[in-house]
């Protein structure tokens, strides 16, 4: 996600904020998930942030409503923006939806797919070893090809023709997600789509940087991990300059 937003509004100062402390977030209740992204955006409403992207499937899957009532700025999901490419590149009306529990079991894939398109059918499937095998930098060999086979050979059966990777981990195992699903099955990450809501909000409310630069990236994290640097380093393409250690709330 920070890498789509780099590419396509370098002149926005991004502030981003990893909950290390309390991942996997797809794991936990909605009661902690709402509770851990409330802490985490008021934290970042201080920082006078002028528009909220919740990058975080679980939490957007959860959360959104929540926050955008509560956040006196914009707040955008990565929810609808994934599904509405993804409906708009199925040609055959069978869509395959990968995420984490939480996000399957908070049904806002299903909701938000049925009320753009209820003429399509959709196939769901919770893939939560993926994000620990992204974690250990596993997203090509032969752990990681077992896994996408273990999970992804039931929806493939489907006859899907596009698939939405429901996780911010999943698009790192790219590779072996296609290999299994085959040329046919047109994969969405929702960082390019929720990027482009985010451009074209920003110019609608006259809230774009006036003048061309390139702005720098914030990185505040509630934990250190042993592998954050280079994961974050996969995600965003580019090198760590900075990252700090904050307590959230």
């Amino acid at each position: 996600m920070v890498r789509e937003l780099r590419r396509l509004l370098p002149s926005e100062e991004i502030l981003y904020l990893g909950d290390l402390a309390h991942l996997p977030y797809g794991t936990k209740s909605t009661e902690e998930i709402c509770r851990l992204s409330t802490d985490c955006a008021r934290f970042l409403l201080k920082k006078k942030i002028k528009a909220l992207v919740i990058a975080c499937n679980s939490a957007s899957s959860v959360a959104f409503k929540l926050l955008s009532r509560m956040l006196p700025i914009p707040v955008l999901d990565v929810i609808s923006p994934a599904v509405e490419e993804a409906l708009l590149l199925t040609r055959n009306l069978r869509v395959g939806v990968i995420a984490t529990n939480a996000t399957i079991e908070s049904g806002s894939y299903a909701k938000s797919l049925k009320q753009r398109s209820p003429e399509a059918e959709y196939f769901l499937k919770p893939c939560p070893l993926f994000v620990p095998l992204a974690e250990e930098g596993w997203l090509d060999d032969v752990v990681a090809l077992e896994a996408a086979r273990k999970y992804l050979t039931p929806i493939k059966k489907k006859k899907i023709d596009t698939l939405i990777l429901g996780c911010t981990h999943y698009p790192l195992l790219e590779k072996v997600i296609a290999k299994v699903m085959g040329p046919g099955v047109r994969l969405v990450d929702s960082a390019g789509p929720t990027a482009l809501r985010l451009k074209t909000l920003l110019q609608k409310k006259g809230l774009l940087y006036p003048r061309a630069r390139q702005a720098p990236l914030k990185i505040f994290i509630t934990d250190h991990v042993r592998n954050f640097a280079r994961i974050g380093e996969s995600f965003l393409g580019e090198r760590l300059k900075t990252v700090q250690l904050v307590k959230v709330p």
